[in-house]
């Protein structure tokens, strides 16, 4: 029979509180511990003297502390208080931890009381009994963590948070905060665990909601008592000192791994640890209670859920350590150790089984004494090794320790007189450890990307070998040259190492992409390499036609005395050439290919190389057949619409460097252009293209730093103008009459119709006359774009300043032609059908001041010439691409350009221009993230997504 319990006379519980809780968050609240913890009480006060809420069953008066005077004096006063109970204090308490508009200190107390809960849910509960002999439950073990964060709560504790005297003592005492707070989790400890709603509770010690007297149980209470803050916990350690050879015939169950051998610590304080065989013996170090053996093997079945390996040391006299097979060795080396570790046992491994076993993919040529220099590296013949290499921290293992690993069956094996962890995994890779042959691409690829995708993991690769020869040189430091003698003119720091780099290059028979911004003078560095080369043939440069003149006037000026020949025009000959340079257009390339591919060129430039970005035109064919041990390409635009351009260029150069161009879209530009598109998709393609081709492009801008700050600043400007009533109509007439037939054509029929269109509209944005293709148009008042332009033209004429229009329309430029003429503007135009000599003269008269406004074709005119008496230009019409635009802004804002650029773009409000711009610095980004696509990709948009881009939306 239980003792009959005794009844002392608490304080009565005060009756449920309508107060809302907020309004007591911002009072203070202490704590008031009673006799038996589930007693005690929460009072919320006033400390700055505020009224409490009225109307509340559980108002009172409470006892406080406070500061008196100005010499540091305190005084005991009664201030009007809300008690509350725990079970009602609990959920006001838990609210207010995350409160910032709770007072401190119930703050400090809301996060006790999450701590308390937090226990309590963890099972840390100990029965035990009040001094005078009540039942109690208390809050234990603590660990290490739990006692930190006990004394980090009462260290923050504000004092109006244990601001109460203590009963009888005189002069005045505080409690200590930690004890105070120690209470609290004994108290929450001892309330939540009652059942009193159950019938068989009543009067039942530890279930009662009433105070159960049970004076028999104090030595068992003092027992509980010495041990609650001194839980153990368990780790295992494991030993590997009886791991024993074996025959491979003896049966696996037999076979010794080793042992587990068990360690008991002390969870109050993680420095006690001892052995379970010390503990067991009485020889463990003081600091472990009574109980430590019975927590212990508590402990150690608790573990035994997670791994049931464990309940074996329940069945020896003393639980010290536990005999492992391999199965149970390797399971420990794996889930076992992670669950295990969840449940709050760790597993320690010997200090000699810290170096682990790597693999790395290793990529080595297939040809003896392979050449360090790029001549032959991307024959189609030579290939080269893939395997698998295995390494014991930095020391690689001999192909005799990878055949013994590869035989081994173990999960820890002996290696170089030392235990090794063995990953299944490794020892696989030891068996198969061949990977196959990679063709010159994928080698190089794989080496100057550092990884490689085996079996659809990323894994390290290295090359080794005269391929990791290559790769260094290919990666290295440049170390400056000296300027070639010959030269006159000092090259800028960034053009010297443009210089070393195409050097580098060139000598190891690989070609290189020289994409400085345009105005960087890439023309001066070339000409610098070819000096510095010193063949005795000759160098071919291909430009465009505009760049002829400026090529020999550079030669001239920089290398006086260097031959110069044009291969153009109906007298063009290679008759009696000795060396020096060779000067040919793109177009008499293209004619006279076969006649160029008999001479034996020392270098073959391709300057502008964006004419040759569609590998699959005449142009771009032709070119290839002309052979060279040395190809460069100029060209500040390396990627214009999409990555197929790049591919174009450095397939040119270095032949093979990408693969073939289909296997090139599905590996690289796919994922990259998809990357682009989403904002943040395949970032890991990005990293790869880039390191690929990093070393085979050399990439400036003007606004790198230290690349050109002599250069004046450049401000751009979009200006959004109003479309005329005329331009309205016709706008909203273009777009319905072609959607209708758009949606319901299909095919290549539908892309050319959608194509049509876009051009209708654009020419609708410049001016009518242009769109109705009008003999003798009537000009101005039509058109919105032209009357801004006039207001431009106005203002900068005005300030005696020069100005560049480009528009990509010839018949749009001739009308602007006419219209400035008629307003007595002095003006001229170069489009793609001015004769070369005319080109050049056209240039002489702008830079000489001659003549204040130069109308352009873009693409006649967006690169090569040198327009620096401009300080404005203006973009009268979009093009679809950035970079084509930058290219035509860089004719003015370039080396030698001594004024503020403005760069004015005039676009149509709510019209396709507008909606154009948005994909444009997505296709900046592409080019930006490598080192889009043009109007045909949206030729792929659905009907809804084409009437959105070209439906008119007038401004609000």
């Amino acid at each position: 029979m239980p003792p009959e319990p005794h009844h002392p006379a608490p304080a009565p519980a005060p009756a449920p509180v309508p107060v809302p809780d907020p309004a007591l968050r911002r009072a203070a609240a202490v704590f008031l511990p009673a006799a038996v913890p589930r007693e005690g009480r929460f009072a919320f006060w006033s400390p700055a003297g505020e009224p409490l809420p009225e109307g509340s069953a559980a108002a009172g008066h409470l006892t406080v502390v406070r500061p008196h005077g100005t010499a540091g004096g305190v005084r005991s006063r009664e201030v009007p208080a809300v008690v509350l109970s725990v079970t009602d204090a609990l959920p006001l308490l838990a609210r207010a931890a995350p409160d910032p508009a709770a007072h401190p200190a119930t703050r400090c107390w809301g996060v006790a009381a999450r701590q308390a809960l937090g226990l309590v849910a963890r099972g840390r509960l100990l029965p035990g009994l009040t001094p005078e002999g009540y039942d109690a439950w208390r809050a234990g073990p603590l660990d290490a963590e739990d006692i930190a964060q006990l004394r980090a709560l009462a260290a923050a504790l504000p004092h109006e948070g244990y601001a109460t005297p203590l009963a009888g003592r005189r002069p005045l005492h505080l409690p200590e905060p930690e004890a105070l707070v120690r209470a609290f989790l004994d108290a929450v400890a001892d309330t939540l665990p009652r059942t009193p709603a159950a019938p068989v509770a009543a009067g039942r010690p530890f279930a009662a909601a009433e105070p159960q007297r049970v004076p028999g149980m104090q030595d068992w209470a003092a027992q509980v008592a010495a041990g609650s803050d001194a839980g153990v916990g368990l780790s295992l350690r494991l030993d590997l000192s009886s791991y024993r050879l074996f025959d491979q015939a003896e049966p696996e169950d037999l076979r010794r791994a080793g042992a587990a051998v068990v360690q008991v610590h002390s969870l109050a304080d993680p420095t006690l640890v001892t052995d379970a065989a010390q503990l067991w013996a009485g020889t463990a170090a003081a600091g472990f209670g009574p109980r430590a053996r019975v927590d212990a093997v508590l402990a150690l079945r608790r573990a035994a859920r997670v791994w049931p390996p464990l309940l074996r040391l329940l069945e020896q006299p003393v639980p010290d350590a536990l005999a492992l097979s391999d199965p149970e060795l390797e399971d420990l080396l794996g889930r076992a150790a992670t669950r295990l570790a969840a449940a709050g046992v760790l597993v320690h491994w010997p200090r000699e089984l810290a170096r682990s076993l790597s693999a790395t993919a290793v990529v080595r040529s297939t040809a003896p004494g392979s050449a360090t220099d790029g001549t032959a590296f991307f024959d189609a013949a030579g290939l080269f090794s893939f395997s698998w290499e295995l390494a014991l921290g930095e020391d690689r293992l001999t192909p005799g320790e990878m055949d013994a690993l590869a035989e081994a069956h173990r999960p820890v094996v002996r290696l170089r007189d030392q235990w090794v962890r063995v990953d299944p995994e490794l020892v696989r890779k030891a068996r198969k450890r061949e990977l196959g042959l990679l063709d010159p691409v994928d080698a190089l690829a794989v080496v100057l990307g550092g990884t490689a995708e085996v079996d659809g993991e990323a894994v390290p690769a290295v090359p080794v070998g005269a391929l990791a020869a290559l790769r260094d040189r290919l990666t290295g430091d440049l170390e400056a040259l000296p300027a070639p003698a010959g030269l006159k003119a000092t090259l800028r720091e960034y053009q010297a190492r443009g210089l070393a780099w195409l050097d580098r290059m060139t000598s190891l028979g690989l070609g290189g992409c020289l994409a400085d911004d345009m105005g960087l003078g890439k023309t001066v560095t070339l000409i610098a390499l070819h000096l510095h080369r010193a063949r005795p043939e000759p160098t071919l440069v291909v430009c465009p036609a505009s760049l002829l003149g400026n090529w020999q006037r550079e030669i001239e000026r920089f290398a006086p005395g260097v031959p110069v020949r044009r291969y153009h025009g109906s007298t063009r000959t290679l008759e009696g050439l000795t060396g020096g340079f060779v000067l040919t257009t793109y177009g008499t390339m293209r004619a006279g290919a076969a006649r160029l591919a008999e001479q034996s060129w020392g270098m073959v430039v391709a300057d502008e190389a964006q004419h040759v970005k569609n590998p699959h035109s005449a142009t771009a064919k032709a070119l290839r057949t002309i052979p060279a041990p040395a190809r460069v390409a100029l060209t500040g635009t390396p990627v214009e619409n999409n990555l197929s351009e790049l591919w174009a260029l450095l397939d040119w150069t270095t032949p093979g460097l990408l693969g073939p161009l289909t296997a090139f879209r599905s590996r690289h530009a796919r994922a990259v252009e998809q990357q682009q598109q989403e904002d943040g998709g395949n970032e890991e393609a990005v990293a790869r293209l880039a390191a690929l081709v990093r070393p085979f492009l050399l990439r400036r801008r003007k606004s790198d730093p230290g690349i050109a700050p002599e250069l004046p600043p450049k401000t751009e400007t979009d200006h959004p103008v109003s479309l005329t009533r005329e331009q309205v109509s016709l706008y909203q007439a273009a777009v319905d009459e072609a959607m209708a037939v758009i949606e319901a054509s299909e095919g290549i029929e539908r892309r050319g119709m959608i194509m049509k269109l876009l051009a209708s509209l654009k020419q609708i944005c410049n001016h009518p006359a242009q769109y109705l293709k009008e003999e003798h148009p009537r000009i101005a008042h039509r058109s919105g774009k032209l009357a801004l332009l006039d207001e431009l033209l106005d203002t900068i004429l005005a300030e005696g300043a020069s100005v560049l229009v480009f528009t990509q329309y010839v018949t749009m430029a001739r009308i602007l032609e006419k219209h400035l003429a008629g307003r007595g503007i002095a003006a001229q135009l170069l489009h793609g059908g001015t004769p070369v000599p005319r080109r050049e003269d056209l240039v002489d008269r702008f830079q000489s001041g001659e003549v204040p406004v130069f109308l352009l074709s873009l693409k006649a005119a967006g690169t090569g010439l040198n327009l620096t008496r401009a300080s404005h230009v203006v973009h009268y019409d979009r093009w679809w691409n950035p970079a084509v635009e930058e290219q035509a802004t860089d004719r003015a804002y370039r080396i030698g350009q001594t004024q503020p650029v403005q760069v004015h773009r005039i676009i149509a409000e709510g019209t396709v221009e507008d909606r154009i711009a948005e994909l444009l610095e997505m296709k900046r980004a592409l080019a930006d993230a490598v080192l889009g696509s043009g109007e045909t990709s949206l030729t792929e948009l659905t009907d809804r997504e084409l009437a959105d881009l070209v439906s008119l939306r007038r401004p609000a």
